[in-house]
């Protein structure tokens, strides 16, 4: 801390990680979370590769795909590397802007996960209720714009509370009870009272994250409704565990985290500061790391295009279907 007209004011944060896990495992936790950036990452960029080198991939839904997976990298890259460090080297130090900057991004990257999980549920509502106009009403261009309208409006309210971060005092402690900077743990380290910064960045995360939700909701309300109309029952089953598929993703992503920003609003919503962190990551690195599977596994474009790969590497020629296979 550096002193100011006789007041300390923060220069660094130390951020603490779980309170209660003891030395011993420390190494234990960092290597779980470098396997998990590392996972994620390198999952997460072959959907961006297989996208990149596949023409046919140049539809609305892979680009949507591409767009969470590159925030999901985004995501991990601001959230993991400081985590580890803190785990591996007991280097959990952050400068006061650095502090802030990764305050924004990981707020940013939440906002815009929830974005374009509404563009995703946008483009699934259309091609199901409306197969005919889809082709018109979603073309790449229209999918381009929507998911760069989404990677910049993102950063509004995230904006707004680090610009209020900026304007706060800190002149206490500077340890932060979490795995990384981010709005709940900054406020209580704030000189005064900081309850009306913080209500404003809570009302500013219920509507970016809800607004999207309830139309995903109404979204998927269709699409049931649609299945349960179409004739063909293999159609209606896989559609039908596509979307529950993804449905479990989304509630994954939006519930744990109403609890975790509601509790300092709700006296009977209680946890520990080690749930609270544990809750958080859960919510935060496991969807990013089981997209790339649930996303792109499970569609039979992709897998062909894996299968293709492989053979090509086996030095195996693709014949047409009902030939056989030469060396």
């Amino acid at each position: 801390m550096s002193q100011v007209d006789g007041n300390y004011t923060v220069s660094e944060f130390f951020i603490v990680g779980f309170p209660s896990l003891q030395p011993q495992y420390f190494h234990i936790v960092a290597w779980f979370f470098f396997f998990l950036y590392v996972t994620t990452v390198v999952g997460n960029l072959l959907l961006v590769l297989v996208f990149a080198l596949e023409q046919s991939l140049q539809k609305p839904m892979y680009i949507v795909m591409v767009s969470l997976a590159l925030s999901d990298i985004g995501f991990a890259t601001v959230a993991l590397p400081k985590l580890i460090a803190r785990y591996w080297w007991n280097d959990g130090s952050l400068g006061f802007h650095t502090c802030l900057f990764q305050e924004h991004m990981i707020h940013y990257f939440g906002s815009l996960n929830s974005l374009i999980l509404l563009t995703m549920a946008l483009d699934r509502y259309l091609a199901i209720c409306f197969p005919l106009r889809y082709p018109v009403l979603m073309s790449n261009q229209t999918m381009t714009g929507l998911t760069l309208f989404c990677w910049v409006v993102a950063h509004i309210f995230p904006g707004i509370a680090t610009i209020n971060f900026m304007m706060m005092p800190f002149c206490g402690p500077n340890q932060i009870i979490h795995a990384f900077c981010e709005t709940m743990s900054l406020t209580p380290l704030v000189c005064g009272d900081a309850s009306r910064g913080f209500g404003a960045a809570y009302a500013g995360a219920m509507f970016v994250l809800y607004v999207p939700l309830a139309f995903i909701i109404f979204s998927y309300i269709c699409i049931i409704i649609s299945i349960l109309r179409m004739a063909s029952g293999q159609g209606r089953m896989k559609t039908f565990s596509t979307c529950a598929t993804q449905g479990c993703i989304i509630s994954i992503y939006y519930i744990p985290r109403f609890f975790v920003y509601s509790t300092p609003f709700f006296p009977n919503l209680k946890m520990t500061a080690d749930n609270r962190i544990a809750t958080t990551i859960f919510y935060s690195f496991f969807p990013p790391l089981i997209n790339p599977f649930i996303y792109c596994l499970r569609t039979n474009e992709i897998k062909k295009i894996f299968r293709r790969w492989v053979q090509k590497r086996k030095g195996v020629t693709p014949k047409k279907q009902g030939q056989k296979m030469t060396h």
